[in-house]
């Protein structure tokens, strides 16, 4: 884990100005602000929005928005994908074995507080309020990985085992944020037989691309046809099954920027990680480690185009969906964390990793309710556009001040900086 800062200064930074831009342009001039993100490119698109034209006929466009948050931001889900499938499958990934366990337990008190919490408090409020916001219970179960891993290493410093429990939280939330999306938040009607394409699409690129060039490669030490194909074929034929993918994805009713999900578990990735952030994953020359170093400045310039095109909010849009995410993420997530690390270290006998102290637990709790990124995601497909909508993102954006609250908790809490 090595790489934050290039990290930072890409990922992070290039998303932090956009959603500074969007901000003060909605604020000063808010028509044309959706104005230049409803934008349409293409009109009677084969992809894009449903559109009706009021007299039955019912085409696609191709807005701006919809290239963002639909099309491009499908790269950002793949590469968050990719860190999660290395973590599960690989001999040394983060998430397998008795490691993982704790951290896995207070993944799920990460989301079932949150979860508590926001509709609790909805319901509180009167059915009303809560009929108006319940389709939004996702979005403050999302932690924010980038900036949770850049908060973290500021409290506990980048060689505290809390870090790396903290990054492996992250990774599952990422997992069950993923799940989530596809199951709860479909982009249309659904017609499941759709995904036919998708699947068969993964299913025959990895019999032809992957498969097949090692079978016929038995008792050849040179690897003469799987050589071929990563040097001819190269990710090509993974481009391919990829657009076919998102394509079904988008038919089936199902979020399509998790369409290329099926084809990333198909790429050839090598026998081992170094994590998510490492610099040595330079050195990995699978085709997976590398066409994700191929997108990795795309991706930081999409990150960016994704905070302009959904962080447009008006400040007099802050209303009761905003204090419900915030409470849900400020409250739920810390007590949620905490509740079910206890229970996964102590009754359950797990424990903690060495080094650390339960009262950790707490901090890591507060660091995590960054959800930011994944949260504006999830708010912008669990509301119509309108006020419901930018109330939530609303409460997204200042979800950041959890990084503020994490810094006076490490010193409350007297935490111990370790570098490495």
């Amino acid at each position: 884990m090595y790489r934050v800062w290039d990290f930072i200064n890409g990922y992070s930074l290039l998303l932090i100005t956009g959603a500074i831009i969007a901000l003060v342009w909605a604020n000063i001039d808010i028509a044309s602000y959706h104005g230049f993100t409803e934008y349409v490119i293409w009109a009677d698109a084969p992809i894009g929005h449903l559109h009706d034209d009021g007299q039955g006929h019912i085409t696609r466009e191709l807005t701006l928005h919809y290239l963002v948050n639909d099309v491009l931001m499908a790269l950002f889900f793949a590469i968050a994908a990719k860190e999660v499938w290395e973590a599960v499958v690989l001999e040394n990934g983060a998430l397998r074995g008795k490691k993982a366990a704790t951290p896995l337990v207070a993944t799920l008190g990460g989301m079932i507080g949150p979860i508590s919490v926001y509709l609790g408090i909805a319901y509180v409020l009167g059915s009303t309020t809560f009929d108006a916001v319940a389709n939004g219970w996702a979005i403050p179960t999302a932690t924010d990985i980038a900036f949770s891993y850049l908060i973290g290493r500021m409290v506990f410093g980048a060689g505290h085992p809390a870090v790396r429990f903290l990054l492996l939280l992250a990774i599952a939330d990422d997992a069950a944020g993923l799940l989530i999306l596809a199951i709860f938040y479909p982009s249309g009607d659904l017609a499941p037989v759709w995904l036919l394409l998708s699947f068969g699409a993964a299913i025959s690129v990895y019999v032809l691309a992957n498969w097949l060039p090692r079978y016929l490669d038995r008792g050849d030490q040179v690897r003469r046809r799987s050589t071929w194909a990563r040097k001819k074929l190269s990710f090509w034929p993974y481009l391919l099954a990829g657009c076919a993918s998102w394509y079904g994805f988008m038919q089936a009713g199902l979020h399509p920027a998790l369409g290329l999900l099926p084809v990333v578990l198909t790429v050839p990735h090598a026998d081992r990680a170094f994590g998510i952030f490492s610099a040595a994953e330079v050195h990995l020359h699978d085709l997976l480690n590398t066409m994700q170093q191929a997108l990795k400045y795309p991706v930081e310039i999409i990150l960016g185009l994704f905070g302009l095109m959904n962080a447009g909010v008006a400040f007099s849009a802050i209303g009761e969906p905003t204090w419900l995410v915030l409470a849900g993420l400020l409250i739920g997530k810390p007590v949620g964390i905490f509740l079910f690390g206890w229970l996964a270290a102590k009754p359950l006998g797990l424990g903690l990793p060495k080094g650390m102290r339960m009262i950790d637990l707490v901090v890591i709790g507060c660091v995590a309710a960054i959800g930011f990124t994944v949260s504006l995601f999830v708010a912008s497909v669990a509301f119509e556009a309108g006020p419901i909508q930018d109330a939530a993102k609303m409460g997204a954006l200042l979800s950041f001040g959890a990084a503020a609250i994490s810094l006076v908790m490490g010193k409350l809490t007297r935490v111990q900086k370790r570098a490495l």
